[in-house]
């Protein structure tokens, strides 16, 4: 029995993934903090890191899928300062939330076109497109400031029947992404073309069948939505558009994504483990700020998290 559970611990083959060993750790990593620190296992601070954790969960699960057909999405952080600027621009909310959403399905098919049509390499056509929305963002708003509508500041600081709102949010969120990853085919095909880009053979999917072109822009525009959700989420709790907000949220989310088991050469991963991997990060950041860890060791730590995840992760290409 013991030999069959390390064997499930450890088991990277199936589709789903690495994904128990993150939830492992996220256990461990609650009970030091919880024996470590008085506050940490206090309701504000429980709410708190939920709060601050659903923009990674959100985005790093719109990151998810197209890193699951072996692609990436640089430009995840600057739409979520976009969004957090637009909502800021004092008009009224049925105007700035449809726009924001719109603007992201924009960047999505441009991003996709460019790498499928085009043939651009992922990380090149969205850090091209993470720097256009920069400059756009920028321009709309060169600081922080700004009034958010009342509609987004009540979705995300409210509660309803005693349960903070972001609990609801997450559990929105899940569902949906489930849906489309794990219950439709349109997720199948996001595994099965990833699965021939991980082998080295990108037009297997083809060859079955599968329009992996439009499935590809598919999980751009997916992506881009789930960033431009988070950035909805973030205006509502910091009350203000941000320019600077987004920052480092891609390399964030890539983290997570790859802690969570999903393979980010494509073909395998599960939203589970995505949740856990962003979990566990928040669990980092929140356990470090507790214990007064400087915010650029804090940094410095997320990047070799990466570094030796990816490091760690079997690829028969090279790239990522």
């Amino acid at each position: 029995m013991i030999q069959a559970f390390l064997a499930r611990l450890t088991q990277s083959k199936g589709r789903q993934g690495l994904w128990m060993l993150p939830l492992l750790i996220a256990i461990a990593i609650s009970v030091y903090l919880g024996l470590r620190t008085d506050q940490f296992l206090g309701s504000e601070n429980l709410f708190n890191l939920i709060a601050q954790a659903m923009p990674l969960v959100i985005t790093a699960i719109g990151q998810m899928f197209v890193v699951v057909v072996g692609g990436l999405d640089l430009s995840v952080g600057s739409l979520i300062s976009f969004t957090t600027a637009i909502l800021a621009l004092d008009a009224p909310g049925y105007v700035t939330i449809p726009a924001v959403f719109l603007f992201a399905v924009l960047v999505g098919l441009s991003n996709g076109l460019v790498i499928t049509r085009l043939n651009v390499h992922p990380i090149i056509a969205t850090l091209a497109m993470q720097y256009v929305i920069l400059g756009i963002t920028r321009i709309l708003r060169p600081v922080s400031g700004g009034t958010v509508p009342d509609i987004v500041i009540q979705s995300v600081g409210g509660s309803l029947f005693g349960v903070p709102m972001p609990v609801f949010w997450g559990i929105a969120v899940v569902l949906v992404a489930w849906k489309l990853l794990h219950g439709s085919r349109f997720g199948l095909h996001l595994f099965a073309i990833g699965g021939g880009v991980a082998n080295g053979t990108p037009d297997a999917a083809r060859n079955f069948g599968i329009p992996d072109r439009r499935n590809i822009l598919l999980a751009y525009v997916a992506c881009s939505c789930f960033a431009a959700l988070a950035g909805v989420f973030l205006a509502g709790r910091i009350v203000s558009g941000d320019p600077n907000v987004g920052l480092l949220f891609e390399l964030d989310a890539i983290t997570a994504v790859a802690v969570g088991g999903t393979q980010l050469s494509g073909g395998i991963g599960s939203l589970q483990g995505t949740v856990i991997g962003a979990l566990v990060l928040a669990l980092l950041s929140n356990g470090m700020n507790l214990t007064n860890v400087s915010p650029f060791i804090q940094t410095a730590i997320k990047g070799g998290l990466l570094l030796l995840v990816v490091g760690l992760q079997t690829r028969k290409k090279i790239g990522l």
